[in-house]
């Protein structure tokens, strides 16, 4: 995500409620505000791009316009998966 307007706390209080939500449906990986960049990151697990998007575009700092997004997708590298070689 990437800051555009100003949050205040009634905003954040609800983009913790809708990482609050992810959570609990299994959805979210971890999240947190950049300490050397603007912004911030929510990772979470999606079926497809269809499901990511309408994620993120629930999040309160999306919906409101005080935040933009960039959806990219992940490839595990793993012991399951040989790190990918």
């Amino acid at each position: 995500m990437n800051n555009i307007k100003p949050l205040n706390e009634e905003l954040i209080k609800s983009h913790v409620e809708h990482l609050k939500k992810l959570k609990s449906q299994g959805k979210l990986v971890l999240c947190g505000p950049f300490t050397d960049y603007p912004g911030g990151m929510v990772v979470f697990l999606a079926e497809d791009l269809a499901e990511a998007m309408n994620i993120a575009k629930a999040d309160p700092f999306i919906a409101s316009g005080c935040k933009s997004f960039e959806i990219r997708t992940l490839e595990s590298a793993n012991d399951e998966n040989n790190y990918l070689l």
